[in-house]
């Protein structure tokens, strides 16, 4: 089965019905098949853009155990390290840390497809040996 890596745009649009994204996400993301991967820094980012919303770590938590979206964890000491390197080298982008684990988790799975509302930062960044990132919700 394949596998997506999850982004904090998609996620938040979703949740969030006054995200000038959600209509154009929710369409988009039914045709998404496979395993659902994200970060711990996505979670909590998507976390900290919901915290207005009523019930908006609720409706989070509900939507990573819904669709059964797996988490990386990506808080070791050389995960931390290795975004730091990741963030420095694209510095002219940019990436935040949440898209360097997102890099660092394509390049621990070997997995290129992503649904993120990104399109400059993963349409620039590279995981692997310069492998380009598929970005799955721009496709249709």
């Amino acid at each position: 089965m394949s596998a997506v890596l999850l982004d904090t745009g998609p996620i938040v649009a979703s949740l969030d019905r006054s995200d000038p994204h959600h209509e154009w996400v929710m369409q988009r993301f039914a045709s998404i098949r496979g395993r659902l991967l994200t970060t711990g820094a996505v979670v909590t980012e998507a976390a900290f853009f919901l915290q207005d919303i009523r019930g908006g770590m609720e409706r989070l938590v509900d939507l990573i155990d819904t669709l059964s979206v797996e988490t990386w964890n990506c808080f070791d000491l050389g995960g931390l390290r290795a975004a730091e390197r990741l963030m420095a080298g694209f510095a002219d982008t940019p990436m935040d840390f949440a898209d360097a684990t997102l890099v660092l988790a394509a390049e621990h799975y070997g997995i290129g497809d992503i649904a993120t509302l990104d399109q400059r930062g993963f349409r620039t960044f590279r995981y692997g040996r310069n492998k380009s990132f598929r970005l799955l919700l721009q496709e249709n």
